[in-house]
């Protein structure tokens, strides 16, 4: 009883500090993460932003990727977008690993939340969610020089190959929704929404949290299957 408890305030601590989660049942050991509103990467926002810190989410990574206990992550994405660099780092690590892992786009998948969705083995999207496409911007000051728009092709460049390598939507198609100049008011890019992100390759499957979980449950039973 005294262990239940003990696990009971883990699990509040961890969804309170951290937005994560972990779940037991006989399916399997599942880790949850929320990724919501903005991805806060080297420069701290205000205190009225709902953000996702980039230092909270690479060690609990790494600690699903490493744990003798957790069999798969969960990840459930509602963001605005934020750092092109923190996201890139989240998406890269969750790409990366050995163990299933799903995610769910809730709501919206804005900007650099389109690689975070990619980067599962499987990907989910709810219909209606939405997902926004733009090229990579800056705020405040920018220097008006070669280097600059060289560095802003580079990272562009890095957010195409990621997405066009961890999905099966085309390089043509993606930059074509990037560069839309007619779908977004006074911005460039797209909005797409949950059956036309599957559509065109993008995202794998249309469904919710019971898809996205009984894919992880079965991918689960293979691995014990191949186990023992």
């Amino acid at each position: 009883m005294e262990n239940e408890q003990n696990l009971d305030l883990t699990q509040r601590e961890q969804i309170m500090d951290l937005g994560s989660s972990t779940t037991r049942s006989s399916k399997g050991v599942i880790h949850c993460l929320t990724i919501v509103g903005q991805i806060e990467g080297h420069q701290i926002l205000g205190d009225s932003s709902k953000t996702t810190k980039y230092e909270h989410v690479l060690p609990v990574l790494a600690a699903v990727e490493e744990s003798e206990e957790i069999e798969g992550l969960l990840v459930l994405l509602n963001t605005v977008g934020g750092d092109i660099e923190a996201g890139l780092a989240i998406a890269e690590l969750i790409s990366g690993m050995t163990k299933p892992t799903a995610s769910v786009v809730l709501g919206g998948g804005h900007s650099i939340g389109v690689p975070l969705a990619v980067a599962a083995r499987r990907s989910f999207i709810v219909p209606s969610a939405a997902m926004t496409i733009h090229p990579v911007r800056v705020n405040g000051l920018v220097i008006g020089v070669p280097q600059t728009f060289n560095y802003f092709a580079k990272v562009h460049e890095r957010i195409i190959q990621f997405v066009t390598q961890n999905s099966h939507i085309s390089r043509e198609r993606f930059t074509e929704y990037m560069m839309r100049t007619e779908e977004i008011a006074n911005d460039v890019g797209s909005v797409i929404y949950g059956a036309e992100a599957v559509e065109c390759g993008l995202i794998d499957c249309l469904g919710g949290l019971s898809d996205a979980l009984g894919y992880l449950h079965g991918e689960i039973a293979a691995r014990r299957t191949e186990q023992n």
